[in-house]
């Protein structure tokens, strides 16, 4: 999802429109080669988007696709600037925290069905991933994380 298309409305929008604001520049940082501007932009955008899930409102769906497109964002840039450990490790993160939230008997019913929606994009990255670099120990940590997540979440 594009930080364009997130907007703000209700508790979890008062960080969305900075949040946006940080991926944008993050993005056109990236796109004109300056690696450290949008790195800094995308690692303060995932801040924000973890303090989105705390209090998501009626934005649950919103928060977590800004924390999926704040870690998926970051490590593209890590790629590209060569560091595949680091952007194994923004991918696992964000697959991992989808996990969490699945798993978790006090999440709130919304949030854990945007957990679950979007724990498809980021068990696809967590695949492409591997296809493009081979195998890495974090990878399969967060996808062994994912078979117990879905297993767990479907019985709530």
């Amino acid at each position: 999802m594009d930080p364009e298309t997130l907007n703000s409305r209700t508790a979890g929008g008062d960080l969305l429109l900075p949040w946006q604001s940080l991926m944008s520049r993050g993005t056109a940082a990236a796109r004109q080669g300056h690696v450290l501007l949008a790195l800094a932009s995308f690692q303060e955008a995932l801040g924000m988007a973890r303090a989105l899930l705390t209090k998501p409102g009626e934005r649950s769906d919103d928060c977590v696709a800004a924390l999926v497109v704040s870690h998926h964002n970051l490590a593209e840039v890590q790629l590209d600037a060569g560091g595949n450990d680091l952007a194994a490790a923004q991918l696992a993160s964000a697959h991992e925290t989808l996990m969490h939230l699945l798993c978790n008997p006090t999440t709130d019913g919304a949030l854990r069905q945007a957990a679950l929606r979007h724990s498809r994009e980021t068990h696809a990255a967590l695949l492409l991933y591997l296809e493009a670099h081979g195998a890495h120990p974090m990878i399969a940590r967060a996808l062994r994380a994912g078979c117990l997540g879905v297993a767990l979440g479907s019985l709530h």
